[in-house]
């Protein structure tokens, strides 16, 4: 379990420094993500290529982002982290947001685990 919040903190340490290679570091080749906001699924991706593909884009969207680890809660092979996020936008966003606009939410990520590798990771907001 002390593992996991390891291989954890490293991911989101990865994510805040907009470290692409740090994030996908402890990802299994065949990681599924899915983002979910307002209880709907707004993005799925299946494989280390398409994460990394997103990952990328994701960075020219913020001047800043930060996210905290309130908690963790750890089951059999998951381990569920609360969230308090802070971001600044870089672009205009087309649902009315601009550029230097702040995003303050909190929320949930999921992360699921074959051996040491994260093989799934849910982001709800």
């Amino acid at each position: 379990m002390k593992l996991r919040e390891q291989i954890i903190n490293h991911y989101i340490n990865a994510y805040n420094n907009f470290d692409v290679d740090g994030m996908v570091a402890n990802m299994d080749p065949l990681i599924k993500f899915e983002n979910m906001s307002n209880g709907k699924v707004n993005m799925t991706l299946n494989g280390l290529p398409a994460f990394i593909e997103q990952a990328e884009q994701a960075k020219a969207m913020f001047i800043s982002r930060q996210q905290t680890i309130k908690s963790f809660k750890q089951t059999a092979n998951q381990t569920e982290i609360d969230i308090v996020y802070h971001a600044v936008l870089a672009i205009d966003l087309p649902n009315g947001m601009k550029k230097g606009d702040e995003l303050n939410l909190t929320g949930k990520s999921i992360f699921k685990f074959v051996g040491d590798k994260i093989s799934e990771l849910t982001d709800i907001s």
